[in-house]
């Protein structure tokens, strides 16, 4: 995938709302839940402000998904504290076939993945379908006697985790961008 066809299927992508928009009214209400539910904590805040460098996160996701529903409004909420440097997108996986082709996670076609992009859209990173804390926290569940299914929202100390988790893989790539030598010398810092 080179900094071309990323830059293309970024431009594809839609922004947050609108990506929320192409669900049903149910899905609609989760996602928002789940948003309402999100919040940064001041340090954490002050950290992504910090952030200099640009970077676009293009999320292949399901609007239908119950992992997309629990982390991509957390995604929204790291955005919005840096829109300056910041850009979120997201892509429905069915829909943009060719791109998930390209990202399957373990032999399957998971959600969400996000692609971390630098300000050129070379690509810098792949992470998803879930953070360490989510399998963790699936793991206790799943491999225990039962397997409940979830019918609320997470509990605000899974959310804080899940945070937690997709903020450390942001600060990644904002340090990655901010050390490498090519954006340095493009920047002159």
């Amino acid at each position: 995938m080179n900094a071309d066809y990323l830059a293309e299927q970024f431009n594809a992508a839609l922004a947050y709302d609108r990506y929320l928009a192409t669900g049903t009214p149910e899905q609609q209400r989760r996602w928002r839940q789940v948003y309402d539910a999100a919040q940064l904590g001041d340090a954490q805040r002050q950290l992504i402000e910090s952030f200099t460098r640009s970077m676009r996160l293009l999320v292949i996701s399901g609007i239908w998904c119950g992992d997309c529903v629990q982390q991509c409004p957390l995604l929204q909420r790291i955005a919005e504290a840096n829109t300056r440097c910041i850009q979120l997108r997201l892509v429905d996986r069915d829909e943009h076939k060719e791109l998930s082709s390209r990202c399957r996670i373990n032999g399957g076609d998971r959600v969400p993945v996000v692609l971390f992009l630098a300000e050129d859209f070379e690509l810098c990173a792949v992470y998803g379908d879930r953070t360490l804390w989510r399998y963790r926290l699936l793991a206790a569940k799943q491999l225990a006697l039962a397997c409940p299914l979830p019918v609320a929202a997470p509990a605000a100390d899974e959310l804080a985790a899940t945070m937690h988790d997709w903020l450390n893989e942001v600060e990644r790539i904002e340090l990655m961008l901010r050390l490498s030598s090519r954006l340095r010398q493009r920047h002159n810092d």
